[in-house]
């Protein structure tokens, strides 16, 4: 079977050759296409494209909105470059602050756009964008991958949109002391996220969706209840809206997910990534096969610790437990739970992920 083959007889649930072996976020196309073209991540792209399934992600283009005007001012700051934005509301400016380096392939948020409630009202007073969005790369895209995978067409939930408007720490006493006002927010984020997300559908975007952003909401920053509040009827809407147009929902949340589980399940999501293990998650990959295989689609439970900190032995062993906990009937798909970010790629890291590969499959024949 070809990789995209194997990833949607394992979504159907018909049955497949082998458990599909992704990579995460090392691919060769779309946001992290940046791994298949960095000379330290050679060795480990030439081992991707011998056993990986690729599921690069994608987001549809919503125009800038001119009503909401943002200037932008960057600068050095020894190896960083630093950006500050300033947002002109129709109820006063917000500003943010972001650094980037060459050195680590991620953007850290110094600055949020949202420090006090006051701003949270600025934020308010934005209009949705609600222009036509722009899906007519997508096809191209999609053709790009062929048969090795599936595009992963990749949106965030209300709750995903609100929470990095502020410091986490202040977001989660908001969420507790004003429940309203990140209501409020959700509710504003979620008709945004609509618009764009039927846009996608509408231009034949798809079959396969992530959505991130649950995880904000998991214990123990926050109570079950809240998810229930600021999680599932958004979280809910959207895949209803997925289903409509004959595609997968799956649902990205790190962390402890042992308590919103059942929660996940009622949403309809069809997927759930990327099943942490203890002690970083709370539930093992077995128990979460055995009380909801029948109900989600697991992708995981490959933590990037291991692999950058392990033994290719070590790696090996893991990934047979994997197998054995998860493997049976299908509807697993091998997945670590990160990928690396640094650059370059360590060695050691290098020779953990081809012995990751090599186990995916080499175990995961059916």
């Amino acid at each position: 079977m070809t990789g995209r083959e194997r990833l949607l007889a394992t979504l159907r649930r018909q049955p497949a050759d082998r458990v599909p072996v992704s990579a995460y976020e090392l691919t060769r196309h779309g946001v992290f296409g940046w791994t298949g073209e960095e000379p330290s991540y050679a060795g480990v792209m030439r081992a991707f494209d011998e056993y990986a399934v690729e599921l690069p992600l994608w987001g549809g283009y919503t125009p800038p909105d001119p009503a909401v005007p943002i200037d932008r001012q960057t600068w050095q700051e020894d190896e960083y470059a630093v950006t500050r934005a300033t947002m002109h509301t129709p109820k006063g400016d917000l500003t943010s602050t972001t650094k980037v380096t060459p050195s680590v392939r991620t953007t850290w948020t110094v600055e949020h756009l949202c420090k006090t409630e006051d701003d949270a009202e600025r934020y308010l007073s934005i209009p949705p964008n609600l222009q036509p969005i722009d899906v007519s790369g997508f096809a191209s895209f999609d053709a790009t991958v062929g048969d090795r995978g599936l595009v992963l067409c990749d949106t965030g939930d209300a709750i995903g949109n609100v929470a990095p408007l502020f410091e986490f720490g202040d977001f989660t006493v908001l969420a507790m002391t004003e429940p309203d006002l990140i209501r409020a927010l959700c509710d504003r984020a979620h008709q945004q996220i609509m618009h764009t997300l039927r846009g996608m559908l509408e231009g034949g975007c798809g079959p396969l969706y992530r959505i991130w952003g649950p995880e904000y909401c998991t214990p123990p920053y926050l109570p079950p209840s809240l998810f229930r509040q600021f999680v599932v009827p958004y979280l809910t809407d959207m895949i209803e809206l997925m289903h409509q147009y004959g595609c997968y929902a799956r649902v990205h949340s790190h962390g402890r997910v042992r308590e919103i589980l059942d929660m996940i399940v009622e949403t309809g999501a069809d997927a759930i990534d990327p099943v942490e293990p203890p002690p970083d998650g709370d539930i093992p990959l077995a128990e979460v096969k055995a009380r909801y295989g029948n109900d989600l689609i697991l992708f995981g439970n490959m933590e990037l610790k291991y692999l950058e900190g392990e033994t290719p032995p070590e790696i090996d062993a893991r990934v047979k437990e994997m197998m054995d906990a998860a493997k049976a009937g299908g509807g697993y798909v091998l997945m670590p739970t990160s990928a690396p970010i640094n650059v370059p790629l360590s060695p050691k890291t290098e020779e953990n992920y081809l012995a990751y590969f090599a186990a995916g499959w080499k175990y995961g024949e059916y």
